[in-house]
């Protein structure tokens, strides 16, 4: 953070992604887009970006052990990256964020369901929620069908799951998304609505699976305005 101090106790937003072969950091300036890193480190936060096991560049074991259950040791992995921020005396282990989009909006959502109580805030934007509901040629390739692998498919659902959160999630999603169809996160809430969970949601009219050009500024003052309202 903006003027560090090391007897301060500050807030950190884990960042993600974890997809199959996708790598975050590598030996490289980080893209425009990641500059929103910089924003909140002037806001007073650490952001924290790991590369889980499914990530690409580290062997084939490292990267094929996600195969047939998406999501499951990704999220053992980040969870390793909380502990090593915990034993950070700086960093308070009170107000912990998340975020992602489209695989790490679905990681994301996993977290908060799944280990309830990690972090206070996540904000999920685009996320799968239902593997059975994504593209056949991304899902078979890693999870294989629904009939070969329904032990797979239950393990990674999240609609279920919808009544374990707790904490504050804001889910975003674009009408018009067709990588990461509006009904992925349209049944969560009607799941969560059913559970008596509360979940905040956020619709763009008309967008697809990413927010791009002007109102892109709209959307991540969206997602920095929640962290701020919720966790510093």
């Amino acid at each position: 953070p903006y003027n560090f101090n090391s007897s301060g106790k500050y807030p950190v937003i884990v960042y993600l992604y974890n997809g199959p072969h996708v790598q975050l950091i590598t030996n490289s300036y980080p893209a425009s887009g990641n500059l929103w890193y910089d924003y909140m480190s002037q806001k007073g936060y650490f952001v924290f970006v790991m590369d889980g096991r499914g990530s690409g560049n580290r062997g084939l074991a490292f990267e094929q052990v996600t195969y047939t259950r998406l999501g499951q040791v990704e999220m053992e992995d980040q969870l390793k990256g909380v502990a090593y921020l915990k034993s950070l005396p700086f960093i308070d282990a009170e107000r912990m964020g998340v975020h992602g989009w489209s695989f790490g909006g679905f990681m994301t959502t996993s977290l908060m369901t799944q280990y309830p109580g990690v972090f206070k805030v996540g904000v999920a934007g685009g996320p799968v929620i239902e593997w059975d509901m994504y593209e056949i040629m991304y899902t078979e390739r890693y999870m294989k069908t629904p009939q070969t692998n329904p032990e797979g498919y239950k393990l990674t659902g999240l609609i279920e799951k919808a009544g374990d959160i707790k904490g504050k999630l804001l889910m975003i999603h674009g009408t018009d998304d067709d990588v990461v169809v509006w009904q992925h996160s349209l049944r969560f809430i009607e799941s969560s609505v059913k559970k008596g969970v509360q979940v905040d949601y956020y619709v763009y009219p008309g967008y697809q699976h990413n927010i791009l050009g002007q109102d892109r500024v709209h959307l991540m003052q969206k997602i920095s305005d929640y962290f701020d309202d919720y966790l510093k």
